[in-house]
């Protein structure tokens, strides 16, 4: 292996299988069903065998018979073959689709229930390739290309048996060509998954270019940067292009070799066959079936030399996929929601990013912090960028955990260390436009999933955003991705409200009247403290928001 210059890889093929076992799980009736009707089709196939030479034969008067038979045998098993290929078309289109949905599904679950990392290894380009395209690639390995794998060895060893009863040592010459076969493959797998999951990767890269693009073209376009992202999409495109190039002369190459066998092999069958019969020891329909027998077990090894690539891909896919499900999950289970009011106690905690990439240094955040946000207060939280604000909240959302120290929240019963069964008490907004796209009404029920209409309009007024009312559409209102259509206080506004709608005890609030004129942010404030019934905690740089705290915790001093 090594003069093709494959290198390891980053799982064993074993582990690769125990989790392609896992995700059929999933997908067997859709397997069973497509196995099924390829294991029909093969009887049909070599009972269309038989027909023929039968119907040949009767014509010949080399047997006896009726030929209008002969010929109807025919053609009920054409109609039979047209049955089964309607019938795998309708299960592939109605039950596939079914089964890619549910496998991205459960991918995405899994995402959204892993930990939250610092420092994301991954592009969000390049994750939903892997959701979009490796997942569709794994489905159509489990459903489609095993059982077309089984219907074809069944074809394989039909085939074979019939030639067999036919003239045995034709048979065993036909078949002397499989442990060549089985070593080309070897040593063509290694090499075509080294070039494919080059591919993929670069595929990848294009889509991360082209998403990260769009999203901010407006920052492109004052940037007068429309050619440098042209060009930047240019260079990626044509690392894959040479990719793919590499690829496709690696795979006409091998093809062209295992072609040459199959045709070396067939043109053996055929002067066999013509040999035989000038000697008078074959029918004409005997030839004519030996001819479709040797295509018929030629077909299957030509079919299975097809579906390397498609091993090799699902290799590729796994692996990507895997890749995806390597951050551990948080903490599973019920939420837990406490009696309010509640406080939350630092002690000693500290925290440090780590980063393992080459020739970085870690930097150490928050050190030694201990803090006291008691019940029903209200805290401004100041610093300088970088002093651990962000890290703050999430260590209080239990996105990240204490590297020493504790961080635990309590009422006057209990106290339990902070932990993602928790999140349940705690109301976020975070800094910036964080509405997606849909109406109004489906924002805020992102808060709360039962909400009335009552309900939400109480949250909008309390935040300040009865603008809504006076909207054409109002709740049903229609936002573009991130709000587009409304102006940032305006989403900032509604934001807001939806956080309202969760009802959590504790509001952590990033920068959330940013956008918003003084007098707009003094009335918002004086709705969200005037009940004194929740704790309060404001990431800030406004003067104004500072007024109405109780307590300030400076960071970075």
């Amino acid at each position: 292996m090594r003069f093709l210059n494959i290198p390891k890889y980053k799982y064993s093929a074993g582990s690769i299988f125990r989790w392609l076992w896992q995700a059929w799980r999933g997908n067997r009736l859709q397997a069973i069903l497509n196995a099924t009707l390829g294991l029909l089709g093969v009887v049909v196939s070599l009972a269309q065998v038989w027909a023929v030479q039968h119907a040949i034969d009767v014509a010949s008067h080399t047997l006896e018979g009726d030929i209008y038979w002969a010929v109807g045998i025919i053609g009920i098993l054409i109609l039979c073959d047209f049955a089964i290929n309607i019938s795998a078309v309708w299960v592939k289109n109605i039950l596939g689709i079914r089964a890619q949905n549910r496998m991205q599904q459960n991918m995405l679950d899994r995402i959204l229930r892993s930990e939250w990392q610092g420092r994301e290894q991954l592009h969000s380009g390049d994750v939903i390739n892997r959701l979009e395209k490796d997942v569709t690639n794994v489905v159509n390995f489990l459903t489609e290309t095993i059982p077309n794998t089984i219907s074809v060895l069944a074809m394989f060893l039909g085939a074979f048996f019939y030639l067999f009863t036919m003239d045995g040592w034709l048979a065993l010459i036909i078949i002397a060509m499989l442990p060549l076969f089985i070593l080309v493959s070897k040593l063509y797998v290694g090499k075509m998954r080294q070039l494919t999951r080059q591919v993929r990767d670069s595929d990848s890269r294009v889509q991360s270019v082209l998403q990260e693009t769009i999203q901010n073209r407006t920052l492109i376009k004052t940037m007068e940067s429309d050619s440098a992202m042209v060009d930047k999409l240019e260079d990626t495109q044509s690392e894959l292009r040479h990719r793919v190039v590499r690829r496709t002369a690696f795979s006409v190459i091998s093809n062209l070799i295992l072609n040459f066998g199959f045709a070396l092999g067939y043109l053996v069958a055929f002067l066999w066959s013509a040999l035989r019969m000038s000697a008078g020891t074959l029918t004409f329909g005997g030839m004519t079936a030996f001819l479709q027998l040797v295509n018929r077990i030629q077909g299957p090894a030509r079919n299975l030399t097809k579906m390397v690539p498609a091993f090799v891909s699902v290799f590729t896919a796994a692996e990507r996929l895997m890749e995806l499900e390597e951050n551990p999950l948080e903490e599973q289970g019920d939420s837990i929601e406490m009696e309010t009011p509640l406080g939350i106690r630092l002690d000693g905690v500290s925290f440090t990013y780590q980063d393992h990439r080459p020739n970085s240094s870690s930097r150490q955040i928050l050190s030694h912090l201990t803090f006291d946000f008691r019940p029903g207060s209200c805290t401004a939280i100041l610093g300088e960028t970088g002093s651990g604000k962000t890290t703050l909240i999430r260590l209080l959302l239990a996105l990240i955990r204490p590297q020493e120290g504790r961080a635990y929240i309590y009422n006057s019963k209990e106290q339990k260390s902070l932990s993602p069964r928790l999140r349940c008490n705690f109301v976020y907004v975070p800094q910036g436009n964080t509405l997606l796209s849909g109406t109004i009404r489906e924002n805020l029920r992102l808060g709360s999933i039962t909400a009335t209409e009552e309900e939400m309009e109480d949250a909008l007024r309390r935040a300040c955003a009865d603008f809504v009312f006076s909207l054409p559409e109002g709740l049903d209102t229609q936002c573009s991705e991130q709000g587009g259509g409304l102006s940032e206080g305006q989403a900032q506004r509604i934001a807001i409200a939806r956080a309202l709608l969760r009802g959590g005890s504790v509001m952590l609030l990033d920068e959330a009247t940013s956008a918003l004129d003084p007098d707009t942010e003094r009335r918002l404030l004086r709705n969200i403290l005037e009940n004194n019934d929740k704790t309060v905690i404001f990431i800030t740089h406004r003067p104004a928001v500072v007024d109405y705290c109780d307590q300030t915790l400076r960071l970075g001093e």
